[in-house]
Parts: structure tokens; C-alpha cells; sequence
């Protein structure tokens, strides 16, 4: 029997007021957010999160003064360990790696080495590739492995847009909203944006979450003129892409048709979609007078996504390693321009 080790990344969140300043520095020090060397890099995070402190705790005050995250994630990890276990071929235990806050991938790193896997499968909680996700995830545990010694054969589940139970989980959410509406609304697929330089750099994220949309869609019946992709979570004054979800609720106030929003980039409910999406996206819904306002859940533990991560895991273990080493085999079902993040 082969022990692997199931290294399932997310973004991490603060666990308290205290917390959010270090949490946001650590996040704009990121290389993969603000490319510039350091010291420049350090001074700018510090700035940054000093000022954003204050608004941010105002937000995390809305949902108990803390993410959910870590929690949320810590359910997806049980429910996955127990429906792979089922496997008599194989032991699987499921690590949990927070990019930004605990916990980090030092202390998980320890934790498996001391579990001691023949092999590793890195699967990220975000099912579009992007450079400023997955990619500096993947990047940051290899770096850590070497620091740390850790040379297992290693594999990374890159990306899974179009995974069929991630798509059935997406529709039966989605459905069940429908079902809600009295009205005819517009389904507005929202994702966290980026930078546009960064897209126009290679990054296929907004390829993704279009494959994703029109898988959706395609499934659960809709025509083109009931659905939408937009981008929320726009900071700074770059380009970013769209269309923003504010210009598609005023484009639906326009039309006089309720909108039903589904978060297609979260697998897991946090500030984006418990604060961004039901408390300030819904007041502007309000303002603008948009008959209805609805917001899908994310997948969560819903049973068709845990299927999805459950499959994933399978489908890497049946993949050859004779490629693999510990700097890791990429399961790439899509677009290829994920490999060149390392």
C-alpha cells in the first residue's frame, strides 16, 4: 500500500482583528502580486497594508471579525480524506496549505515529512489556473520542499475548469436559485479580476473562467442573452479586466431584469462573496433598483465538488511517473501556458 500525501492549497485568510495587517502584508509581498525586487517590494507591502488595515477590518468586522476560510477548508480536507480513503490500494492524508496565513507551507512541510508519503499530489482549491493563485502556491512549496530536503515524487494538479462534477455542482446551486426567481434574471458568473498586463503576459485565468461559464451554462440550458462574466475585487489603479460587475448591474438595472449572481472563481465563502457579493454588490443592486438580487452559494462540500476533487485525485494517481520527480509532473487538461509559471 502506497501512503500519499494530498496537499490541498487556498488562500488563506486573518483568524482575528490582529491578524488582517500581517495577512495583507504577506499577500502584497508576494512577488506574484507586485512584481519589483526587494527591498522595494517589502516597503511597498508595508505601506499598502497599513493603510488598507483599517478598511479591511471594517469588512471581516461584518462577518465575526475573522475568515471562515480555514474552516471551510478544514471541511472540504475531512470530507476529501474520507471518500478517497475508500481505496484499499492506497493511504491518503490530506494537508491543508494557506498562502498567506496559517496554516503556511514551513509548519505543513514539517508535518509531512514526518508523515513520510511515497508520494505527494499538490491540488489547489482554485479551479482556474493563474499565475497570482495556483502559481505562486505550487512555486512557494517548492521552494520550501527544497529548503526543507523533502525530495518525493511530487505531482500538481494544475487546473480542472471543466472537471464534469465540478460543472454539476456549479448547475445544482445554480438551479436551485432559479428556482427561487419569480422574476427572469440574468446570471452574472463573477470572479475575482486581475490586472489586465497580467493576462496579456500569458495567463490563461480569463480563458479558464470563460471555459468554466459556457460549460455552465451550456449544462444547465441557458441561452446567451441570460448570462454574463464579470470581474469584482478591483484595488489600485491599473487596468483590469472586464466587465466589472458593477458595469453588468447597471447594464441589468438598464434592462429592468433581476440578476442571480454565481461566484464561479470561489470554491469556499469568504469576504469576496459573504461581504463583497451580500452586503455592498446588493446594496448598489439595490440603489440601481434591480427588481432582484440573488446570490448562488459556493460549491463548498457540496457532494458533486467533492466528487470532482475526489476524481482528480484518482485521475493523478493513475498518471505515469516515470516523467515526475520531486520538482513535480503538471496534470494540465487545457491550456498549457500553466507549465511556464514555476
Amino acid at each position: 500500500m502506497k501512503k500519499r500525501a494530498v496537499i490541498l492549497f487556498n488562500l488563506g485568510g486573518p483568524d482575528s482583528r490582529d491578524a488582517v495587517r500581517p495577512f495583507l502584508f504577506n499577500l502584497f509581498n508576494d512577488p506574484a502580486i507586485i512584481n519589483l525586487p526587494n527591498p522595494l517590494r517589502w516597503l511597498i507591502a508595508k505601506l499598502i497594508s497599513y493603510k488598507r488595515a483599517p478598511i479591511a477590518k471594517g469588512i471581516y468586522e461584518e462577518i465575526g471579525g475573522k475568515s471562515p476560510i480555514l474552516e471551510l477548508t478544514q471541511q472540504q480536507a475531512k470530507a476529501l480524506e474520507v471518500d478517497i480513503n475508500s481505496d484499499p490500494d492506497n493511504e491518503f492524508k490530506v494537508f491543508i496549505v494557506m498562502r498567506y496565513w496559517h496554516p503556511m507551507s514551513t509548519i505543513v512541510m514539517s508535518n509531512v515529512k514526518k508523515y513520510d508519503p511515497d508520494e505527494i499530489l499538490l491540488l489547489p482549491l482554485y479551479p482556474h489556473f493563474s499565475s497570482t493563485t495556483s502559481g505562486s502556491s505550487i512555486k512557494d512549496w517548492h521552494e520550501v520542499a527544497k529548503k526543507f530536503d523533502l525530495k518525493k515524487p511530487t505531482k500538481t494538479i494544475c487546473c480542472y475548469p471543466t472537471e464534469t462534477n465540478l460543472i454539476k455542482a456549479q448547475v445544482e446551486l445554480l438551479q436551485k436559485e432559479i428556482k427561487k426567481s419569480n422574476n427572469k434574471s440574468r446570471i452574472l458568473f463573477s470572479a475575482h479580476g486581475l490586472p489586465k498586463k497580467i493576462i496579456d503576459k500569458g495567463d490563461p485565468y480569463q480563458t479558464h473562467i470563460e471555459k468554466t461559464a459556457t460549460e455552465i451554462a451550456n449544462e444547465a440550458g441557458l441561452k446567451n442573452k441570460d448570462w454574463a462574466i464579470c470581474y469584482q475585487s478591483r484595488v489600485g489603479p491599473l487596468e483590469w479586466i472586464g466587465p466589472s460587475l458593477d458595469e453588468e448591474l447597471k447594464r441589468a438595472s438598464y434592462d429592468n431584469v433581476g440578476v442571480i449572481i454565481l461566484p464561479i472563481a470561489f470554491v469556499s465563502e469568504h469576504s469576496e462573496t459573504l461581504v463583497e457579493l451580500d452586503i455592498e454588490y446588493k446594496k448598489i443592486a439595490m440603489d440601481l433598483k434591480i427588481p432582484t438580487y440573488q446570490r448562488v452559494p459556493a460549491v463548498g462540500t457540496n457532494r458533486n465538488f467533492i466528487t470532482c476533487l475526489v476524481h482528480l485525485v484518482r485521475n493523478s494517481v493513475a498518471q505515469d511517473m516515470t516523467k515526475s520527480s520531486n520538482t513535480g509532473l503538471r496534470i494540465c487538461p487545457l491550456n498549457r501556458s500553466c507549465h511556464s509559471y514555476d
